[in-house]
């Protein structure tokens, strides 16, 4: 039987960098990710069974280095967290992380986010999902590898719960208006306010973030729920 080749089958959002990857993170990846990491596979998964509990679930895209993805869990230990990368470095750092704060309210994928949605999570399966700051291909003919594109939010809708909330951010303008095209164009979604919204309270101030605030630089927040 031939294996298909998903790989041809959308255009990637992202690149697979040889990124350096430090004894640390390579140590937290080979003893840490067989406890707190979720193969890929081609058949829905049961999230309560997963995580060991029913509770809010929340599906984080592209969670970097994960420093933002620990502070958020580790302040809301009432909600699950299930967080997808495909950078090694940012794998094995936020294992570090979870290991030092003991959590157990996060579990990983290292996989292409578009396979894991269209693969592995059924309808309605979750309360939140959070995408912060996605490569924003800045180049025009770039431009068609961003994330954020209609066929991909019709997808991911699908995945929520009616009243379940997708929240954004983005520091680039021109990504941050795409962006609010797309959402406010997609039917089974409503925004939360006029256009951007505050930053949620929930959502940390990155180190990156905090020095483009001082030098002037603009952040949007986008918050829009699931409408049935």
């Amino acid at each position: 039987m031939t294996t298909p080749d998903l790989s041809k089958r959308h255009i990637r959002s992202f690149v697979l960098r040889q990124g350096r990857v430090t004894p640390a993170q390579q140590r937290a990846c080979d003893t840490l990710l067989p406890r707190f990491g979720i193969p890929y596979a081609m058949q829905q998964m049961d999230l309560a069974l997963a995580f060991g509990r029913d509770a809010p679930k929340i599906l984080e895209i592209g969670f970097g280095m994960g420093d933002s993805t620990a502070t958020i869990a580790i302040a809301h230990p009432e909600n699950d967290y299930l967080v997808l990368e495909v950078h090694t470095p940012g794998v094995g750092n936020l294992l570090k992380l979870i290991a030092a704060q003991q959590l157990n309210n996060v579990r990983i994928i290292q996989h292409d986010a578009v396979e894991v949605l269209r693969d592995m999570l059924g309808e309605a399966a979750l309360d939140g999902v959070h995408i912060f700051f996605p490569d924003p291909w800045h180049k025009a003919r770039h431009n068609k590898r961003r994330l954020i594109q209609a066929p991909f939010i019709s997808q991911l809708v699908q995945k929520l719960k009616p009243g379940g909330y997708l929240h954004v951010a983005t520091d680039w303008q021109d990504y941050a208006e795409q962006i609010l095209t797309v959402l406010s164009a997609e039917p089974l979604l409503g925004n939360t306010v006029e256009n951007y919204a505050p930053r949620p309270a929930y959502r940390p101030l990155t180190k990156f973030e905090q020095r483009g605030i001082r030098l002037g630089h603009g952040v949007w927040d986008l918050v829009f729920r699931r409408k049935r």
